[in-house]
């Protein structure tokens, strides 16, 4: 009785993940499905689990529009420089954190711990982007954003396992420490970098709400931005302007153009996250473990 219960778990276990994944991975599939739809069969109605005609016209129509390329390089321009910046601030600062010669460390480890506890809110970050008239400026959504006080003791504690050693001996070399950083720390710290990188990439490349605070230019808009006003009645306000533009093709539904846009905005990602994985697992534990 008991080997048979004890048989009887697994089966029960992967039936339920599976209906749980099913579940989960259907809208995904159903919005890849009707973004390769064909505008007629899908102006027919109904539920169709797969298309008998797929289309590229969705993609074709929002790729030659002006706003959604704009919008798409103003993501990838986020997802790119300001992921460098911000691997090189947090990189930078982390190290410079880690080394116990370093004046005020204390100090300066203590308010960064104070960020992650607090939160000035919108008000006070809105107000010094005004004052720095950065306001309809893409730097408004990097700036602010830079680094991430959890992210920068996460890599502290990485950075504090690395052996004192390697540093004296670079020393005794003629090497300094801009030299230490570059040659030394950086190569070792790839597993790192390549998980926090990922964490800002997606970060930047979802940029929606400082976008929504500071860019009041429909044209500055990024992808995300752009897609909620499409996935919103286009007739409203909120839906007008570069979204408007995007609507007003009448031989193509839009709602395929909707899926299709999804679809664009998430890819990127997709394939971005298979080139880090052999670093990933070891950049997630980052700074858990001394030694």
């Amino acid at each position: 009785m008991r080997k048979s219960t004890k048989d009887l778990f697994p089966i029960v276990n992967y039936t339920v993940l599976a209906l749980i994944g099913l579940v989960t991975l259907f809208p995904l599939y159903y919005v890849v499905v009707v973004s390769f739809m064909d505008p007629s069969e899908y102006l027919k109605g109904g539920l169709r689990l797969f298309p008998s005609t797929w289309s590229l016209a969705s993609y074709k129509y929002l790729l030659s529009t002006k706003s959604f390329l704009n919008a798409s390089m103003i993501s990838g321009f986020l997802a790119i420089v300001g992921t460098f910046c911000s691997l090189v601030i947090t990189a930078a600062l982390s190290y410079a954190l880690s080394r116990r010669r370093m004046p005020a460390r204390r100090a300066m480890l203590l308010l960064i711990l104070l960020t992650t506890l607090f939160n000035p809110g919108m008000i006070p970050p809105y107000l010094l982007i005004r004052d720095l008239h950065l306001i309809n400026s893409i730097w408004a959504l990097i700036i602010p954003v830079l680094t991430s006080g959890w992210y920068v003791i996460l890599m502290k504690g990485f950075f504090d396992s690395i052996p004192d050693s390697l540093e004296e001996a670079a020393q005794m070399d003629g090497c300094n420490d801009i030299g230490i950083w570059f040659r030394i720390i950086l190569p070792l710290s790839l597993p790192s970098l390549a998980a926090f990188g990922l964490f800002y990439a997606v970060s930047y490349w979802n940029t929606f709400f400082s976008a929504v605070l500071y860019m009041t230019d429909a044209s500055k808009w990024p992808l995300q931005v752009l897609l909620q006003n499409m996935l919103i009645d286009s007739s409203t306000a909120a839906g007008g302007g570069a979204a408007q533009e995007l609507m007003n093709e009448q031989s193509i539904p839009p709602e395929t153009l909707k899926m299709a846009a999804v679809v664009i905005a998430t890819v990127p990602i997709l394939f971005v996250y298979p080139f880090l994985q052999k670093h990933f697992a070891k950049g997630v534990m980052v700074g858990s473990i001394k030694g």
